[in-house]
Order: C-alpha cells, then sequence, then structure tokens
C-alpha cells in the first residue's frame, strides 16, 4: 500500500484575501461561507459581551429539540412569572409582551425571538427544554463545545448583561455557519421582516404589540439577499449584529461587535458596508460541490475494485479581485489501494488546495458508496493473482 497524490488542477492563480476594511466597531469579522476564507478580522477573537445575539444559541438549543422531534412548531409552551412582562427585568428590555399562565406556540417563540428579540421568549425556551434559566447555560455551553466553539460562556438565554455572558466575532460567525448549514428548513425563519404576535392577554401589550412589529434587523430591509440573522445591543457594549447575504449566488457571513452609533438603521449601513466589501474586493473558485465524483479510489479486497471519492460540503477557494500572481493547486492524497470494507461516508483521503506551495484549504474525503470485503475465497484468489503479476 502507499500513499497517493493526485495532482487533479494546475495553474489558476491567486493570492490570499487581503483585509483593509475600517470599522469604527471594536470588533469585526468577515467570512466566505463556502471556502471558510476570512476576509476582514478585527480583534475576531475578543470576548465581548454578545447581548442579544446571544439569542442564537438559544435559538439553536430549540432547533435541536425541533429536529430531534421532541418538539413541532405547533406545541404551546408556558409562560412562568419569570417570563411575564410585569416582570421588572423586562421594563427595559426587548420582549414579545407575554402573561404568566398563557402558553405560546413553538413557532410564535422562534419569531419572537428573531423578529421581536423577545427576552421573555428566551424564559420561555430555556424553562421547557431545561426547568430553569440556569440550568439551560449548561445546554448552551454543550452545545456551543460540540459546534467549534471553546471560548464563549453564557450567564442566562436572553443576552440581558451579566459578567458570563461572553462570545467572540468568530464564534458567532461559527454558530452562524451552523445554523444555515444543519437547519435549511428553519433557517428562512430569520428573514422575516414583520411579526405581529396575535394572542397578547392584557391591553397593555396589545397596545404595545401595534407598535412593535418589525425586525429589529434593518439590513434585511435595506440589502438585496440579507437574509439573517440578528442584532443586539446595550448601552455599555454598543450595538453588534451578525448577519448574512447571498449576493451572485454566493454568501457571506458578516459580525460586528461594539459599534456605538446612532441606533439599529446605523448598524444596517455599517454591516452593509462590511458585507459589500466583501462582494466587492473577493471572488469564489468553487472545485467541487457535495457529491461531485472527484477520484475513483483502488480498493484492497473489495467487492468492487474501486471506491469514488466526494467531499460532503463546497470546497472552494476566495480570491482578492485585484491580484493574480500566484499558482494554485488542487490535489487528492489517499492511500492507493485503500483496504475494505468501506462505508458510505468514511474519510478515504484528502483535498488539498496550495498556493504558492502552502496548503490554504483542506477538506476530507470521502467514500460515496459502500464498498463490503470479499469472503475469504475471494481473497486467496486476490493473493494468487497478486503472486503471480496480476492486480
Amino acid at each position: 500500500m502507499k500513499k497517493k497524490l493526485f495532482t487533479l488542477f494546475i495553474a489558476l492563480f491567486a493570492t490570499a484575501a487581503h483585509a483593509d476594511f475600517s470599522t469604527r466597531a471594536k470588533s469585526a469579522f468577515l467570512i466566505d461561507y463556502d471556502s471558510g476564507a476570512e476576509i476582514v478580522a478585527k480583534n475576531a477573537d475578543t470576548l465581548m459581551p454578545p447581548s442579544s445575539m446571544i439569542k442564537l444559541m438559544t435559538l439553536v438549543v430549540l432547533f435541536d429539540e425541533i429536529q430531534a422531534g421532541r418538539l413541532t412548531m405547533d406545541d404551546r409552551l408556558p409562560v412562568s412569572e419569570n417570563a411575564d412582562y410585569n416582570n421588572p427585568t423586562w421594563y427595559p428590555a426587548s420582549k414579545i409582551c407575554l402573561v404568566a399562565g398563557q402558553t405560546i406556540t413553538v413557532r410564535d417563540l422562534i419569531l419572537g425571538l428573531i423578529v421581536l428579540s423577545g427576552g421573555d421568549a428566551s424564559v420561555v425556551v430555556a424553562e421547557k427544554l431545561a426547568g430553569s434559566e440556569n440550568a439551560f447555560t449548561q445546554m448552551m455551553t454543550t452545545k456551543a463545545r460540540s459546534i467549534g466553539m471553546p471560548q464563549s460562556t453564557f450567564g442566562n438565554a436572553s443576552g440581558l448583561p451579566n459578567p458570563n455572558n461572553l462570545m467572540t466575532s468568530r464564534e458567532l460567525a461559527t454558530l452562524a455557519n451552523h445554523i444555515i448549514t444543519d437547519y435549511p428548513d428553519i433557517y428562512p425563519m430569520f428573514a422575516t421582516k414583520r411579526f405581529e404576535f396575535n394572542e397578547h392577554k392584557s391591553d397593555w401589550c396589545r397596545d404595545w404589540g401595534r407598535t412593535h412589529t418589525m425586525n429589529y434587523n434593518k439590513l434585511v430591509f435595506t440589502m438585496p439577499g440579507a437574509d439573517g440573522l440578528k442584532t443586539g445591543h446595550t448601552d455599555d457594549g454598543g450595538y453588534g449584529m451578525v448577519a448574512s447575504s447571498v449576493v451572485g449566488g454566493r454568501r457571506l457571513i458578516g459580525v460586528i461587535n461594539g459599534l456605538h452609533t446612532k441606533g439599529h438603521d446605523a448598524l444596517a449601513a455599517e454591516m452593509k458596508k462590511l458585507l459589500e466589501y466583501g462582494y466587492t474586493n473577493t471572488t469564489n473558485r468553487v472545485f467541487y460541490r457535495a457529491g461531485d465524483k472527484i477520484a475513483k479510489i483502488p480498493v484492497w479486497y473489495g467487492r468492487q475494485p474501486v471506491v469514488i471519492a466526494t467531499v460532503d460540503k463546497t470546497f472552494a477557494i476566495t480570491l482578492p479581485r485585484s491580484k493574480s500572481n500566484a499558482k494554485i493547486r488542487l490535489l487528492a492524497r489517499y492511500d492507493d489501494p485503500i483496504p475494505a470494507p468501506i462505508n458510505a461516508g468514511d474519510v478515504v483521503g484528502e483535498l488539498i488546495a496550495e498556493v504558492d506551495g502552502r496548503i490554504v484549504s483542506r477538506t476530507p474525503l470521502i467514500a460515496m458508496d459502500r464498498v463490503p470485503k470479499v469472503q475469504f475465497i475471494g481473497r486467496i484468489i486476490k493473493n494468487i493473482q497478486v503472486i503471480f503479476g496480476g492486480k
């Protein structure tokens, strides 16, 4: 058995993306969704209060319950006194305006969190799934670690000021990527521009609700292709936003935090500037998409002589538009042959992109189909063929 390096593609030209974006925000981060390339990174690994952007993690824990079949969109969850609008906690905070004793559908909770940034909704979710908001923060932490967020810590489910509410812009982008990728049926809800809750149980809430229906994320109103995700604001921490947009078939994910500005319109303008910087100054070169046939790899003791290798996600490289002076090689690396049995989805090698001899991107090659192992007699025949010069 030998390690084989198969050159698939040669003589593209590019340079690594260079970020010279200027912003007054304390932190900014911009990545390409397909390639994962960093386009802008300003204090991207600095822990900062995420304010209401933390509700994205609350939603992810809820989405997992829906995907697992333990909750449906039409299930109704109870509202406790902790989520009651009369609780002083919610006087200055964003909310749906709920009353203790009522129930609310999971669908309305999700829309209330996304559109109205309902802190009361986050408490309803936390108490349903974990019994208490404090216990729910452990679920948030466990989920964060499982999707590659090692630094984030959580003190509550709403993002109200708490010393344990800390996240980095990089990890907020990781969270957004996870939402877009892993919940494709739910993600379109993040583009909702207006949500009018029609089950208010008090006259005050009904009056309040008439003037609180529009999404705080003003980017979905002002930038074609913008489809999420979440804003946040505290007096001390300033404004923040996790956003994503698709322009010309290309998705970018941007994060801004610690922007002291006049309001959500100004925040959206700053995020639009960040995203447009990415589209204007960089472009993508997509090599393969999930399911594309990339290589035929010989199999030892297999009932089929080869296994087809593919990738489970788009393999792309992000390039600056203005420069083209570095050679790119695209390589597939694998053992030749690889031993059976092989199951569909098994890692059988890796796909590598090099720029001037430096690896800039890599992803596993996976088997498209199952290749069983031949029985004992078949292995004997194979050995005899090898002894006498066969293959």
